[in-house]
């Protein structure tokens, strides 16, 4: 790790030496305390929170645990390369996307000759004419180790790209405006924003700017060539728990500014031909409703939960859209949740009915209303790009865990569909993996979704074969079951992989969220353990043979359970893992805190407190065994900071009784790891190599 330049003290033998007695790091203990409700909260690792990122004591630390896990994990540098190579080789160096039309272009992004980032690119009027390649994201990471790049929005005269770019995965983002025909950046430029859109007079640009809690609390307008700091402030957000953000309605006729929390909203609107106009308020918030806009012809369509768990939509007039005016267009449906796309003529839904997915085709002026089912019941189906407004054709992505994704394009007037694209995976047969639906009885009596795929060939459910189990369940957001171009590496190794769609997640709806969160959280991990036990009293598994992934807020997840039936896994990794909830929960200075309040609780009541604290998983470690744990973090990660899982380390370090083998890796990234599509397979490599390395063993020896 570099840590921008600061001279690091190593004080582990090198690398290169036998691994055998080689001691992992012991990190310091310095008393620290927090006294809450009565509780008096020790941390002996506080010291190892630096916001900064500049204390050499903590670098020095960190480096040390980076060392020794590289040192424990020499022995599998071949196998970890092995299985980079076989990740490689299943995606295309050259390939690109789907083109969609917007304006006058076609647009599309490419990758090319091994490159690590995508090109953007367009072609005017159709496919056949030049290629300009609007932003190489490989020229832009030219001397960065990382790069993220989000907000690309075009303006109308399709001259102008304003973009962010963030390079060291902070998601402190710049925003930069280029000028498409000379590729020169203009000189307005700014840090630290988030959220951008064009006005339609090409000249304007709103954008949203971010606090130092990492909160997106201001709204402004900038008019191209004046100094920002001459910015007009549209709106600020005086409420820790909201976050601003705004965008162009997808009929390009409105700005929406939005500020929203996680159980309620607001909304502004302003016409997009008068960026410099007045925004108008649709409706002010009230605690627990959420509703949202979507512009079409003369109306809008609101989206609301409203004495609708599930949502439902109501109609109104764009002179008056106010809430006294809503007229309910469809109506809430207990068991289904949706998503929908709005065209000229035809409303798309995206719907889920008892984790089925479907899409629903409504014409608004026809009366056509019909279904289109995916090919099985582990399928899902999902919106592709598609951002026209007024056309007669819609796309649609299909997958499941068996099964390459396939990009599907639907004719509206004639009832046809035509594949565009099938993902491309090099050495993939169809036909030898099989995808299933289980369920597992929750303590309650819940019947929790398990979706799971192997390779035909080598699995029999005879308890003999290794599995690599993830989840999720938090924030209302569906684990779905996708396709793995990596995890192909573990199925044709003998590997089963199953997703446990516990509560907290919204693979069932808002009432499947509702079941997981708040006072409801421990439903989650209880979920989590049912699905455990069932795969391994049905013989998919057994528990020597077990390894647990989970990743941010599923980090959660997998630090609880860890905690509580610590003998039902084999291997633990905790990727980039919400472990120190307490801690984080209590310091509103970080990103996202005050807004968490609704997802798991406030600590500044005492009942609340007391039910977080009861499962926090680093207050809960306890002097027991524990299984084999990778931790990952991201330095620059300001959502899951570095010290969470180093902390979580330090105390498992402390307190476990067993000799299972305890890493903890941080890289020099972000949240989402290495930026770079090849750097991030070999993160995926080193995690495999570590799961493999530590089942593998077992093997013949299950049972036990």
């Amino acid at each position: 790790m570099k840590y921008k330049n600061i001279i690091l003290l190593v004080l582990l033998l090198p690398v290169w030496l036998l691994c055998d007695g080689l001691l992992a790091p012991v990190a310091k203990e310095e008393y620290h305390e927090n006294v809450i409700h009565g509780y008096t909260l020790v941390d002996e690792y506080y010291w190892l929170k630096d916001k900064a990122r500049t204390n050499l004591e903590v670098l020095d630390y960190l480096q040390q645990e980076n060392q020794y896990t590289e040192a424990m994990m020499s022995a599998t540098l071949s196998l970890q390369d092995t299985l980079f190579q076989e990740f490689k080789s299943r995606i295309p160096a050259d390939d690109s996307s789907v083109p969609y039309k917007l304006g006058s272009y076609w647009y599309y992004s490419r990758e090319e000759n091994d490159r690590q980032y995508s090109l953007y690119c367009r072609r005017k009027g159709d496919m056949t004419g030049s290629e300009e390649v609007y932003l190489d994201l490989n020229e832009l990471a030219i001397g960065k180790e990382y790069l993220a790049v989000s907000g690309m929005k075009i303006s109308a005269d399709e001259n102008l790209l304003a973009y962010l770019a963030d390079y060291n995965g902070s998601e402190e983002y710049n925003l930069y405006i280029e000028n498409i025909s000379t590729g020169e950046l203009l000189p307005d430029s700014l840090a630290n924003i988030d959220d951008i859109c064009w006005a339609n007079d090409n000249e304007t640009l709103f954008y949203c700017t971010i606090d130092g809690a990492g909160r997106t609390d201001k709204v402004w307008r900038h008019r191209l060539g004046t100094e920002f700091t001459d910015d007009e402030l549209i709106y600020t957000e005086t409420d820790d728990s909201f976050y601003c953000y705004v965008y162009k309605s997808k009929s390009r006729e409105y700005i929406i500014a939005g500020t929203s929390s996680k159980t309620s909203s607001e909304i502004r609107i302003l016409r997009a031909d008068q960026p410099w106009g007045e925004f108008e308020l649709v409706e002010p918030r009230r605690p627990g409703i959420e509703y949202y806009l979507t512009h079409h012809e003369d109306e809008f369509f609101i989206t609301t939960n409203e004495a609708a768990q599930n949502h439902k939509v109501m109609r109104v007039n764009e002179n008056t859209p106010q809430r006294k005016y809503w007229k309910e267009f469809i109506p809430h449906r207990q068991d289904v949740s949706f998503s929908f796309s709005v065209f000229k003529d035809y409303l798309i839904f995206y719907e889920t009915e008892k984790y089925q997915d479907r899409i629903r085709v409504m014409g608004l002026y026809n009366g056509e209303d019909y279904l289109i089912m995916p090919p099985d019941e582990t399928a899902i189906m999902n919106s592709a790009i598609m951002p026209e407004y007024n056309c007669t054709k819609f796309r649609y992505i299909v997958e499941s865990m068996q099964s390459p994704w396939q990009i599907y394009e639907y004719d509206l007037l004639t009832g046809t569909q035509t594949l565009l694209k099938e993902q491309q995976v090099n050495g993939f047969q169809e036909g030898i993996y099989t995808s299933e639906r289980l369920y597992a009885t929750a303590k309650d009596g819940e019947q929790i979704p398990i979706s799971i795929v192997y390779n035909q060939k080598n699995f029999a459910q005879n308890g003999l074969h290794p599995m690599f189990l993830t989840a999720y369940g938090a924030y209302g957001d569906s684990s779905d079951p996708y396709f793995s171009t990596t995890k192909l590496s573990l199925l044709d190794r003998g590997y089963s992989w199953a997703i446990a769609h516990v509560r907290g997640g919204g693979e069932m709806g808002r009432r499947w969220y509702d079941a997981g969160r708040m006072e409801h959280k421990k439903n989650t991990f209880t979920d989590f353990i049912a699905c455990t036990e069932y795969l391994i009293a049905e013989k998919y598994t057994d528990s020597s043979l077990l390894a647990i992934e989970g990743a941010s807020a599923g980090g959660l997840l997998i630090g609880t359970v860890l905690n509580m039936r610590p003998d039902l896994f084999e291997v633990v990794i905790g990727d980039v893992p919400f472990v120190d909830m307490m801690n984080t929960m209590m310091d509103t200075t970080l990103s996202a805190t005050v807004s968490e309040y609704e997802e798991w609780g406030n600590p500044n009541i005492k009942a609340e407190f007391e039910y977080m604290y009861s499962y926090c998983p680093y207050y809960n470690i306890t002097a027991q065994d524990y299984p084999n744990i990778l931790l990952m973090g991201g330095f620059y990660d300001p959502r899951v900071n570095y010290w969470e899982p180093a902390k979580f380390c330090a105390r498992l370090r402390k307190l476990k009784t067993d000799d299972n083998l305890l890493l903890l890796k941080i890289n020099d990234a972000g949240h989402g790891g290495s930026s770079g599509r090849y750097d991030y397979l070999k993160e995926i490599a080193f995690e495999f190599a570590f799961i493999i390395d530590r089942i593998e063993p077992n093997r013949d020896k299950p049972n036990q």
